[in-house]
């Protein structure tokens, strides 16, 4: 009777100290700070909403692109690194939720001497196997706040790992398209070096029978020299764009086999930038600095937890015998307590502390907003970009045809005498830089969709996959 008195006791104890844990939590609960977005950006064409989810790089209709990226995503060593900080995070909320438990151990000891549980003046022996509990109770929610941390880091690496992921997509892409511009450059600088080479010898047989004057000579090889000169700059540089790139996607430097043209590559649609409001919850980086307060917020619990007092629970289970025969047949041996333990005099450390993780989650919350303000920023930046290239291109393929009309126009008048030979050499120089510009200016633009697709959060939605939606 007495047991099951002390049976019903223990158990009321506890189910009261379990409905004080779970209804008290010192601090403050998170709330998302309010952010200052514009309605809308200021170079967005259309107000639509775009979609993260969306495989963008099949809009440029390039199979080696796709593979080079379906590769990347598989074996680049940043995001394996990014995948095993993951699992680590995870173990970490793991570990967190199970503070929360009780902690269960077992015990067995043997003695023999004249002092064991006192004086003796027989030798006698000690046997001891038990089970021992401790549980501290989580009072004031210090343990539920640091798991609200523990989440908090857990969630900003899996937000880390999609940042890095679309890093690494934009990054092959734009590195992509870096090489077939040098590629084309040095096709273009070996196409202008043969033009060249023909006509310094023309220069050259003309000066040997005494029609021109040697300046006439002089000029046409310094512009053999010019071609000449850019075609091994131009083969660095498609060397180490291929480097790049065969690191990106987690193998040795090698040859990236591709016949493409930047001119070739499919035009690229609209691109709804959405609203600003969106990419809060869509830029992974605002979303890992956000778990950042989230994070900082549950310290500020912590910290002020551990201004009250600690309550823990501890019992013991188990046999003691001075006889190991008999260790098991005697009656069990338990017992059951409870303690308390605060901070006194602390001199102000624990206040303090408080105030230091208060002082940390304001400098979070600034740097919440300052990474929304630059998100903004670079996505007005991006679609300016790209409006302004569109015109650029348009107007360097302008460039290019009058460059390359007036190249040849200026042959025939030198042919005919009508022209000097400086203005040959100078419409040649015209039009070899014209067609140099207008590959860079190509690339340029695809870059700067790229990079529109990396500051939106992920991607876009063509018009017909939002049609399909609806």
């Amino acid at each position: 009777m007495i047991k099951s008195r002390l049976l019903i006791q223990s158990t009321a104890l506890i189910a009261l100290l379990l409905f004080s844990t779970v209804s008290c939590k010192i601090g403050k609960n998170y709330t998302q700070p309010e952010i200052d977005a514009p309605e809308l950006f200021r170079f967005a064409e259309e107000d639509s909403t775009a979609n993260s989810a969306l495989k963008w790089w099949d809009i440029f209709d390039d199979p080696v692109l796709d593979s080079l990226i379906y590769y990347a995503l598989d074996h680049n060593r940043e995001l394996q690194i990014a995948v095993h900080n993951i699992e680590q995070a995870r173990y970490g909320l793991s570990i967190q939720k199970a503070e929360m438990l009780p902690k269960i151990n077992a015990q067995g000891q043997a003695q023999r001497g004249n002092f064991i549980q006192g004086p003796s003046e027989n030798v006698d022996n000690m046997f001891v196997l038990a089970g021992q509990a401790t549980w501290e109770l989580d009072f004031w929610g210090k343990y539920r706040r640091l798991n609200e941390a523990s989440r908090a880091q857990y969630l900003a690496s899996e937000y880390g790992l999609q940042s890095l992921q679309i890093s690494v997509i934009s990054t092959v892409a734009t590195t992509y398209f870096n090489l077939l511009e040098h590629r084309e450059r040095l096709e273009i600088a070996k196409s202008t070096l043969n033009l060249r080479d023909s006509s310094l010898n023309l220069i050259q047989q003309r000066f040997n029978a005494g029609i021109i004057p040697e300046i006439d000579l002089n000029h046409a090889q310094i512009q053999r020299a010019i071609a000449a000169k850019s075609i091994p700059q131009f083969e660095r540089f498609a060397a180490q764009a291929e480097n790049a790139l065969s690191v990106l996607i987690g193998k040795n430097p090698q040859n990236i086999i591709n016949n493409n043209e930047l001119e070739n590559i499919s035009i690229i649609p609209e691109i709804p930038a959405g609203l600003p409001s969106e990419l809060l919850e869509r830029r992974p980086d605002i979303l890992i600095a956000e778990q950042e307060l989230v994070m900082q917020n549950a310290m500020v619990g912590v910290a002020q937890a551990n201004r009250l007092p600690s309550f823990s629970l501890t019992g013991m289970f188990g046999a003691v015998s001075n006889d190991l025969s008999s260790l098991t047949s005697n009656d069990p041996a338990w017992n059951i307590g409870g303690s308390i333990l605060g901070p006194l005099f602390h001199w102000n450390q624990n206040a303090n502390r408080v105030k230091i993780e208060k002082s940390k989650r304001e400098a979070i919350i600034l740097n919440y907003e300052n990474v929304a303000l630059n998100a903004f920023r670079e996505v007005e930046d991006a679609l300016v970009e790209i409006e302004t290239l569109k015109d650029e291109q348009l107007a360097t393929q302008d460039h290019v045809n009058a460059a390359l009309s007036a190249e040849k126009l200026s042959a025939d008048r030198y042919d005919k005498g009508i022209a000097s030979y400086i203005e040959y050499l100078e419409s040649q120089r015209q039009a070899f830089e014209a067609q140099i510009s207008l590959v860079g200016v190509r690339q340029q633009l695809l870059s700067a969709y790229i990079k529109l697709y990396k500051v939106l959060g992920g991607g876009w939605a063509t018009q017909s996959e939002m049609a399909s939606q609806e």
